[in-house]
């Protein structure tokens, strides 16, 4: 027996299922919510929504227990027997209710899955153990622990502004439902006044997490990541506290921004975080920050992985003279490999891998470690030929125009900066009439005397260099013979150079097998910069409030815990998916309210999360998730107008 309930879309309608069966010599009804979908033509498929359970007069103990309500007009629950209208009730001990099948209504379907895992990953880090002491509730009855786990949650499976979360997202997902909260937990004030609690706590935090990732992933803290990125602010704040123009990372040097230092572990575990104005310098920033994690997690030989911008010479000596010796590995520039090739030229190369070759050699405090990749230098050949034969290209181009000695420069300089390094090995021989005009500026410029302003000078030399005629001053000169070739030797250089890495480091007992893994791991903290960025979107900051903003960043930090938890349950049960795609996936699942009318005017509403598709069930099953039972039905305390 079917009957539709409401129209869906223009192809799809929804429909009350009844079957029908026979067990022990008795009749049992089971009812369902289905859905019917034209796909083409006629063909029509139906897909299962919600089951209802059974409703009928056999097996009253199990029945009365399938049906417990939540009166709230009692304020409790009990047990209540629910009939079809047009169905005999039968003598039972409970209290018997009849029900308006036709009338069901299926109401605020909203997200369910996504919200249930984000509580699941906060309860595995025991975060309420650390949060409850420090987050009571207000006298006003504000749970601020609920508050803070709505922000977190929201940021890690929809990430946006608190004014997105108090407008649009928390009434569309089923956060209510799970913490048992209405929509004043989501006011914009609320949730504002939640960020201005958090700062104090986040030194403790530091340590708590160190403790969770021992417990859960037996995370061991002897080798540490350390990079740094920014963030910027869409809004245009003053330039003020800790926002200033630098240079940023996300291509936008429009915005003011704060630089972000991270430190993390192999596995990309988060251990500390630190929030630093927009103009600060990598160089300046590691001196401060060893002494933070030694402050925290004690002294210890740890070894610091780090990028080659980041160390500067007197930080790598006071890393090597300090009473309990902190070793490291970082990146060396380019550079100095010319220094040391010919010291280079007599080690054996010693594979470590498959196609990565190694060699050492010492000086008098480190060791170096020169390593060469197949695979890597395979993509920089592939990526330098690419651009140089588009540099080649445009020169050719600017070779068949006829150009001022502006339009020629302004366009030459677009060309060797799209085209990077690759510019160095190709030769341009400018026209002799910009070398003589230059020459003659710049004469002009050291002979004239007395000039109040530069713009003056200029003026007065690009006008000597004219020609002395009136038709020859209305009409600029025109530039033709670019000449370019690509020097050979210093094309050599560059391809010798091509997936190498030279690596600097004071572990001279290590082999260099392991020294290449320890520099690997630095995509790891990569990743994590990525996913803080891209996944749970910590840019751009709307926030100008200098409290307000870093509680943002410190939200995007629990978020990225949590985000981090499921990478390791994945990596290890559902290997080849990311989180972001499980959080998709859980997100199909979504919660929907039945109403069902009485025949005495109130109504029963039945929160029912939808069933999960096959796909879905194996993906729990792999990482071993359980759903929650199905939350009790409530009865309402107010009548209702009942549809005739």
């Amino acid at each position: 027996m079917t009957q539709p309930i409401t129209l869906k879309s223009d192809k799809s309608l929804m429909f009350l299922r009844s079957t029908k069966r026979r067990k022990n010599g008795k009749e049992h009804t089971y009812w369902s919510v289905v859905e019917s979908r034209r796909v083409g033509g006629s063909r029509v498929v139906q897909k299962h929504l919600l089951y209802l359970g059974e409703i009928n007069d056999s097996q009253k103990a199990a029945w009365s227990e399938a049906v417990e309500v939540f009166d709230e007009k009692e304020g409790a629950s009990k047990q209540v027997a629910l009939f079809p209208a047009n169905r005999p009730v039968p003598d039972l001990d409970c209290e018997m209710i009849r029900i308006r099948m036709s009338e069901m209504k299926l109401c605020r379907p909203r997200q369910w899955g996504a919200c249930w895992l984000a509580c699941y990953l906060w309860d595995q880090l025991r975060l309420d153990e650390f949060w409850c002491p420090r987050l009571p509730a207000s006298r006003e009855g504000t749970n601020w622990l609920n508050v803070l786990k709505t922000l977190v949650s929201y940021q890690l499976i929809d990430p946006g502004s608190e004014w997105r979360l108090h407008r649009q997202w928390f009434e569309r997902s089923a956060m209510g439902d799970l913490l048992g909260e209405d929509a004043r937990l989501a006011q914009d004030d609320t949730l504002y006044r939640c960020l201005d609690k958090l700062l104090p706590h986040k030194e403790a935090m530091f340590g708590y997490l160190q403790q969770r990732w021992k417990d859960l992933f037996c995370a061991e803290f002897e080798v540490l990541l350390y990079d740094l990125t920014s963030t910027y602010f869409e809004i245009d704040p003053p330039e003020e506290g800790q926002r200033k123009f630098g240079y940023s990372r996300d291509k936008r040097p429009d915005c003011v921004q704060v630089v972000i230092a991270l430190v993390v572990t192999p596995d990309g575990l988060p251990l500390a975080y630190e929030v630093m104005d927009g103009n600060t310098s990598d160089k300046t920033t590691l001196h401060d920050f060893l002494a933070k994690i030694e402050k925290h997690y004690g002294k210890a030989r740890r070894v610091w992985v780090m990028d080659r911008g980041i160390p500067t010479e007197e930080t790598l000596a006071e890393m090597r003279a300090a009473e309990t010796p902190t070793h490291y590995l970082c990146g060396t520039p380019r550079g100095r490999l010319s220094k040391l090739e010919e010291s280079f030229l007599s080690k054996p190369w010693q594979e470590v891998r498959q196609s990565v070759q190694v060699k050492m050699t010492k000086d008098k405090e480190d060791l170096y470690i020169l390593a060469r990749s197949e695979g890597r230098m395979d993509k920089e050949r592939s990526m330098r030929r690419r651009k140089l034969k588009k540099y080649i290209k445009r020169l050719k181009e600017l070779q068949k125009q006829d150009l001022t000695r502006d339009q020629l420069l302004k366009k030459l300089g677009a060309a060797q900066h799209d085209a990077g390094r690759c510019h160095t090995v190709v030769d341009v021989s400018l026209p002799d009439e910009i070398i003589k005009r230059g020459r003659k500026k710049k004469k002009d410029a050291t002979n004239k005397e007395g000039e109040k302003d530069q713009t003056d000078k200029i003026a007065t030399s690009e006008q000597a260099t004219l020609p002395a005629t009136a038709e020859a001053r209305a009409t600029p000169t025109l530039i033709q013979n670019l000449v370019f070739r690509i020097n050979r030797p210093k094309l050599r250089a560059l391809r010798r150079g091509e997936g190498t890495y030279l690596l600097r480091s004071n572990m001279t007992e290590d082999d260099p097998g392991k020294l290449w893994q320890f520099y690997l791991q630095l995509v790891e903290i990569e990743q994590a910069f990525k996913e803080l960025k891209n996944d749970l979107s910590v840019r751009p900051i709307y926030h100008q409030l200098e409290h307000r903003i870093e509680a943002h960043i410190f939200i995007a930090f629990m978020a990225y815990c949590l985000h981090v938890t499921l990478k390791q349950y994945t990596k290890a049960l559902a290997p080849g998916l990311t989180p972001r795609a499980v959080i998709e996936k859980l997100a199909a699942i979504q919660m929907i309210d039945v109403h069902l009318n009485t025949t005495d005017g109130r109504t029963v509403i039945m929160s029912r999360y939808t069933e999960p598709e096959k796909d879905l069930q194996l993906l729990l099953q792999r990482l071993k998730l359980a759903l929650p039972a199905q939350s009790k039905p409530r009865i309402t305390a107010e009548e209702v107008k009942r549809v005739a």
